[in-house]
């Protein structure tokens, strides 16, 4: 069959290899559309129920990702430290059966950021940069404080977004491919304004998590994420090389 390997694997095993071979070998580059379901199976020779498991199991596993009435597309590499694993906070709240509610408190564009802003992004002159600061609760009670200072060269469009009902992290998923990131995190008591926003005391215990990301060479996030430090913890499990 053209396109399709000659091993003795099932048929959707064949497609599912015959996509990977043109996504690893760039034919089909990140956010790029694939051809439908209708032109694979012409194509390949197959039924369109081994093309249709083939894509799903594609996308369950998070190589491609399907929009509802406009088609399937090659998905960003997911991004992941060995340490902590980059998540979405609203995911993981409704996974636990929780109701989640996010509370934007700041969303807009810095023209001129200080000097430490520049730094962080690189940058050798000033340069505007998105800015947002986020309040997600989990069955009412805060659980983290999430502010992101986004490249808008590489972000289209940021401060347009509702982030009361979408998620920033599904909104830069979907914007730019991440493909490097740098996580740094520490025990730091609550100041002023984040005692405030969490409802917990000035100098309450909280973990933060400074998270730093790249599309290619280019700086795309600069992130604080803060917990309270008796409401949530960090962890991750993985597997260890062999010894």
């Amino acid at each position: 069959m053209p396109g399709l390997s000659n091993t003795a694997l099932p048929l959707y095993e064949k497609v599912k290899d015959f996509v990977l071979d043109n996504i690893g070998n760039g034919n089909w580059p990140q956010n790029e559309k694939l051809p439908s379901e209708h032109d694979l199976v012409s194509s390949l020779g197959v039924s369109r129920m081994t093309v249709h498991r083939a894509l799903r199991e594609l996308t369950d596993k998070g190589y491609l990702r399907r929009v509802q009435g406009v088609g399937t597309f090659v998905s960003p590499p997911r991004a992941q430290s060995t340490l902590i694993e980059i998540s979405n906070i609203v995911s993981e709240i409704k996974a636990r059966g929780s109701r989640h509610r996010a509370e934007v408190v700041i969303l807009e564009r810095i023209e001129r950021p200080d000097e430490m802003l520049l730094r962080a992004f690189e940058y050798t002159e000033p340069r505007p940069v998105d800015h947002s600061l986020i309040v997600h609760c989990e069955n009412g009670v805060p659980v983290q404080l999430e502010e992101r200072y986004v490249n808008p060269t590489l972000v289209k469009h940021y401060l347009d977004q509702d982030f009361a009902s979408a998620a920033t992290y599904d909104y830069l998923q979907h914007s730019t491919p991440l493909t490097e990131v740098e996580h740094l995190i520490s025990a730091i008591p609550a100041t002023e304004r984040d005692a405030k926003l969490l409802h917990i005391r000035e100098r309450d215990s909280c973990l933060v998590l400074n998270r730093k990301t790249w599309t290619g060479p280019t700086v795309a996030t600069v992130n604080t994420f803060t917990y309270v430090g008796s409401r949530y913890a960090l962890g991750s499990r993985y597997l260890s090389p062999a010894r």
